[in-house]
């Protein structure tokens, strides 16, 4: 059994002066392990917000190539978790084993993508405008701009993804990366995992001897409101519901020095059926579009849950022919018994309102999660009714018929804020409907052409974000590099001399780093 010890970590140190909380729990059989985690105190909270504060100045100091063998040490830390790792993950989650080995290579992976940002050194930005003394009617200074660290980020732990989206995952790598330290706020559903993946991160950072408080964790509930109006705390990142989200959004906005929070809350993830798709393979299309809606248990952020079709008995039978396959699909474990909770008060909303009719699916029991689908009434969009604009966090999906063309258009413009839209359809779809990525664009981070959002890939062009409710900030990513501008700004040099710049702005370019000079896009010496 891995060595487990329940303490918070500050400093580079372990702490526990407070109770200890619940054990954390066998996520299928609901049998405590025998792991028991102590709640951060205020008090622990405040030492672990003022440790990342304490050593922001030299962290964020540090070279890039520094910086960079921190997140590639983590990244083989994580790698050399093994199977018994592995299968404490799957006790806590109830997800596959290669689910999870998955995850880790992805967690890894995104460390030392990370690493390459750093190395390449786009991320600072680095913008000149040399001095024209003799320009008229006044002169010009000299201007250079890059980008830094924002200060300690506070990273909350998401429940679906105890790898990828936790402890030392893509908020956690991206904070990092920027030359920000983090305090990171252990999720209740998998407390152990943290734990591992902290002490992973821990003995990276004692390798390639970063200061002590580069990381940093804590346990328990109710500290979450402490942590981000802790005046240390710089920005906010979070993965989770979007009650959750929204509260932080509004403690952080309350603060004497409002801080941004980048929040991944709530999405439907539409998927828009087009007729010439359905008449030349339906029967694909339905085969696949129900693996999505159930894959991992729904639990995906980009789960598929409403799907729109114009009119016709292609649709008809289509709907017909998926709800044959949701019938089929077994009922699966979900991460905890709060997340399973809470998908079956969802389903109650959607049975029992009048304007939407069950198709498929067994009534609820046990501690399993059984796929549902429905069918709503348009008029539900439309008219501005919230129950079809609400995600329910589990393997379900609510298909809504349009009338016609004008119809579909106009319930797309009734919908919030995405993280994906999907068009399935074929050439002649796509000429008939040209409009729709222009409207889309306007609603969701992602559009996808005939495949569908349940895979997200790591990588430097990956949007996973959208506007509001699907994230608090539109213009950023959770998933991929462009997630390290989320915890960057800006500042401008004006007639520094060259030996007091940071090496990314000096005449010489000692870091090969592509910079705009003069208007000009270049990696030479100025």
């Amino acid at each position: 059994m891995p060595t487990i010890i329940g303490h918070n970590y500050i400093a580079g140190q372990r702490s526990a002066a407070g109770n200890i909380i619940v054990n954390s729990v066998d996520a299928s059989t609901g049998e405590n392990l025998p792991y028991s985690f102590y709640q951060a105190t205020l008090e622990e909270v405040d030492a672990a917000a003022k440790a990342a504060a304490a050593v922001y100045p030299t962290y964020r100091n540090l070279s890039a190539e520094r910086r960079a063998q921190f997140l590639d040490a983590i990244a083989d830390e994580l790698d050399l978790l093994g199977d018994a790792f592995v299968a404490l993950v799957c006790r806590e989650t109830a997800l596959p084993a290669a689910r999870i080995q998955g995850e880790r290579g992805r967690t890894s992976g995104q460390m030392r993508l990370f690493a390459k940002v750093l190395r390449r050194g786009d991320f600072y930005g680095a913008r000149i405008d040399q001095a024209l003394p003799d320009r008229q009617p006044l002169p010009r200074p000299d201007l250079r701009q890059y980008r830094i660290g924002l200060g300690p980020v506070a990273v909350f732990g998401a429940s679906n993804f105890p790898l990828a989206f936790s402890t030392a995952g893509g908020d956690t790598a991206s904070a990092l990366a920027a030359g920000c330290p983090v305090v990171f706020k252990a999720h209740s559903g998998h407390m152990a995992t943290a734990e591992l993946v902290a002490d992973a991160i821990i003995r990276a950072a004692e390798k390639t001897a970063m200061p002590a408080g580069v990381f940093n964790m804590i346990y328990g509930g109710g500290v979450g409101e402490a942590l981000v109006k802790h005046p240390a705390i710089q920005a906010v990142g979070f993965t989770g519901s979007l009650k959750g989200g929204r509260a932080l959004c509004d403690m952080a906005a309350a603060r004497p020095q409002p801080i941004p929070v980048f929040a991944e809350m709530s999405s439907i993830n539409p998927v828009i059926l087009l007729p010439e798709a359905l008449e030349v393979r339906a029967e694909s299309v339905a085969r696949d579009l129900t693996a999505s809606v159930v894959q991992g248990c729904g639990q995906f952020c980009t789960n598929p849950g409403l799907v729109i079709g114009i009119r016709s008995p292609q649709f008809s039978a289509f709907v017909q022919q998926v709800a044959g396959l949701m019938e089929d699909q077994p009922a699966q474990t979900m991460l905890n018994a709060g997340t399973l909770s809470s998908y079956g008060k969802g389903l109650q909303k959607l049975l029992a309102h009048p304007g939407i009719q069950h198709l498929a699916g067994s009534p609820q029991q046990g501690n399993q999660a059984r796929p549902q689908l429905f069918k709503a009434d348009v008029g539900l969009l439309l008219d501005g009714d919230e129950v079809l604009q609400e995600e329910v966090f589990g393997p379900t999906t609510v298909f809504v018929e349009v009338a016609d063309h004008a119809q579909l258009n106009a319930a797309l413009n009734a919908l919030h804020g995405q993280l994906t839209a999907t068009i399935i359809g074929e050439p002649a779809d796509f000429e008939r409907f040209g409009e729709l990525t222009t409207l889309l664009e306007q609603k969701v981070g992602r559009i996808l052409l005939n495949g569908y959002p349940t895979g997200v890939e790591v990588c430097d062009s990956m949007v996973h974000g959208g506007p509001y409710p699907a994230t608090s900030d539109a213009r950023g990513t959770s998933v991929g590099t462009l997630a390290i501008d989320r915890f960057l700004r800006p500042v401008c040099f004006q007639n520094y001399p060259d030996s007091l710049l940071p090496d990314a702005l000096k005449a010489a370019n000692p870091l090969g780093i592509s910079r705009l000079v003069n208007g000009q896009a270049t990696r030479e010496a100025q």
